[in-house]
C-alpha cells in the first residue's frame, strides 16, 4: 500500500528507487569501437590509465546505436574538473552552471563532464537550476540526464554500454522518454521543453505520453528564459538537418505562439508543401546539411526574416521615399526589433543587412556597377538570396539567369552581356551630370577683375 502511495505522490523518488544498472556486452549493443573518434578514444584511455571511469555519453551513444555518424563525442568521468585538467595540457574549464572541462587533441575538442550527483545547489523561484557543483555517481548522473535516450555510456575499451533507464529499448522502439518526472524536469530547466521537440522531429521519435501532456502547461516557463538562449536551442534546430520536421513538432506539442518572436517567423516554414521565402530557405538548408554542405545562419535568417522588411520597403515607398532610403528604413526598424529581445548575435545580423542591402543592386547592369557588385563579399549569398526571390515571383527569374551568365562568362561575354542588358528599371540612361549652378554675385566681382 505505502509502495502504491509513494508512486503516485513521489514518481521521480520511486523510479530512482527501481534505478538498475544494466550492462550490455557488444553482441547486444553492436557499437564497433572503430566508430568512436581518436580524439574520444584518447581521452578515455588517459583517465582510465590514471586510475578513473570515462566513458563516451549521451547523444553520441544514442546516434551510434541508430547507426548515424555523431557530429561529436562527450565524455563523462567520476575524475574532478581539476583532475581532468592537470592530466591533459591542452584543457580549460569552462561552464557557469556546471564546471566542464574541454580537452583539445588535434583539430577535435572533447568536452569531459564529472558524473553529476546530489541536491542542486541553487535554483531560482520556478525551480531553474541557476547553478550546479555538485559531483555524484555515475548512477546519479544518469538520474540526472534529461531522455533516457541520452543517458547511456558506452565503454569503448571494454565495449560494453551501460543503460539506467531502458535507454536501448527506447531507441529501438523510436520513442522520446523524460527520466523522473516531466513537469519536474520542465522547471529545473524549460529548454527542454524545445529539446524534445528538436529530437523527436530530428529522429522521428515519437514523445512518450507524460513527457508530451506536461509541455503545455509548463510552456510559460520558456518565456522566462534568457532570450539568448532559447536563440541558441532555436539554432541547434535550424542545423539539425530536420528543421521543418522539428518545427511541425514544436507545433504538434503545443509550444507555438510567442514562446520567441523568431519561433513565431519561422512557424511559416513548416509547411514542406508551402511556397513561401521561409519554407524554401529551410528546404535548401536541410538539403544542404544532409548533404554535409556548409550553411549560413545570417543567410537563413534573412530569408525567414524577408517578408517582413519586404512589407515594410514597400510601405515607405509608398509613402514617397526613394527605393534605397526606403529598404535601409525598413532594415532599420527590423534590426531594431530583432536586437532589442531576440538574443541574435550581432555577427548574423550583420550578414543579414548586407544580402538584403545588396538586392536592389542586382537590377543596375549597365557600365562597371555588375563588376562592383560582383566583387562584393556578400554576392553569392546575395545572388542566391535572390533566386529565393524569383521563385516567389518577386524578381524576374530571366534577372537571375543574366546574373548567373554574368558570373560564367569571360570579360568579352560580360560586356556583351552589359551591352544588351535591359535599362535599370525607373532610371534613365546616358544622364548627363549636371553642373552646379554658379553664384551670381561671385561671377560678377570675377568678371570686374578681369577687367
Amino acid at each position: 500500500m505505502l509502495k502504491k502511495w509513494l508512486n503516485k505522490v513521489l514518481p521521480g523518488k520511486a523510479k530512482t528507487a527501481k534505478l538498475s544498472r544494466q550492462v550490455l556486452s557488444f553482441n547486444e549493443h553492436g557499437i564497433h569501437a572503430e566508430s568512436i573518434s581518436f580524439a574520444a578514444e584518447k581521452v578515455i584511455k588517459r583517465l582510465k590509465q590514471s586510475g578513473f571511469e570515462a566513458y563516451i555519453v549521451g547523444g553520441a551513444v544514442r546516434d551510434l546505436l541508430l547507426g548515424v555518424e555523431p557530429k561529436d563525442f562527450d565524455v563523462a568521468t567520476d575524475a574532478p574538473p581539476e583532475a581532468v585538467r592537470k592530466l591533459f595540457r591542452r584543457s580549460r574549464i569552462v561552464g557557469r552552471r556546471f564546471p566542464i572541462v574541454h580537452v583539445m587533441v588535434g583539430p577535435e575538442t572533447i568536452e569531459v563532464t564529472t558524473f553529476r550527483g546530489g541536491p542542486v545547489h541553487t535554483q531560482n523561484e520556478l525551480g531553474r537550476i541557476m547553478r550546479d557543483v555538485s559531483f555524484g555517481s555515475q548512477e546519479q548522473d544518469a538520474q540526472r540526464r534529461d531522455f533516457t535516450a541520452n543517458a547511456l555510456y558506452y565503454d569503448p575499451i571494454d565495449q560494453v554500454v551501460v543503460d539506467f533507464h531502458h535507454g536501448v529499448d527506447d531507441i529501438r522502439l523510436k520513442k522520446l522518454v523524460m527520466i523522473g518526472e516531466p513537469a519536474a524536469r520542465y522547471q529545473e530547466d524549460p529548454v527542454r521543453m524545445l529539446r524534445a521537440a528538436r529530437l523527436s522531429g530530428k529522429l522521428g521519435f515519437s514523445v512518450e505520453g507524460a513527457t508530451a501532456s506536461d509541455i503545455i502547461p509548463c510552456a510559460d516557463l520558456l518565456r522566462r528564459e534568457p532570450p539568448a538562449r532559447l536563440f541558441d536551442e532555436i539554432l541547434k534546430i535550424l542545423f539539425s538537418g530536420h528543421a521543418q520536421n522539428c518545427l511541425q513538432q514544436i507545433h504538434a506539442l503545443g509550444l507555438s505562439g510567442h514562446v520567441h518572436p523568431l519561433l513565431d517567423a519561422l512557424a511559416t516554414g513548416a509547411d514542406k508543401t508551402a511556397t513561401n521565402m521561409a519554407s524554401l530557405a529551410l528546404k535548401n538548408t536541410d538539403e544542404r546539411l544532409r548533404a554535409d554542405k556548409s550553411v549560413s545562419m545570417g543567410f537563413v535568417l534573412a530569408a525567414v526574416l524577408w517578408p517582413q522588411v519586404l512589407a515594410l520597403w514597400l510601405r515607405y515607398q509608398a509613402q514617397g521615399m526613394r527605393p534605397a532610403a526606403a529598404l535601409n528604413a525598413a532594415i532599420a526598424d527590423v534590426r531594431a526589433q530583432m536586437d532589442q529581445s531576440w538574443g541574435v548575435p550581432q555577427r548574423y545580423g550583420i550578414t543579414m543587412r548586407e544580402i538584403w542591402v545588396l538586392q536592389p543592386q542586382f537590377e543596375a547592369r549597365k557600365g562597371t556597377r555588375p563588376f562592383r557588385l560582383l566583387s562584393q563579399a556578400r554576392f553569392r549569398a546575395a545572388y542566391d538570396f535572390l533566386s529565393l526571390r524569383a521563385q516567389l515571383g518577386e524578381v524576374p527569374m530571366a534577372l537571375v539567369q543574366w546574373w548567373h551568365d554574368f558570373q560564367a562568362a569571360d570579360h568579352e561575354g560580360q560586356q556583351q552581356l552589359i551591352q544588351n542588358a535591359p535599362a535599370e528599371s525607373g532610371v534613365p540612361q546616358n544622364r548627363k551630370r549636371r553642373r552646379k549652378p554658379r553664384n551670381k554675385a561671385k561671377a560678377a566681382e570675377i568678371s570686374q577683375d578681369a577687367d
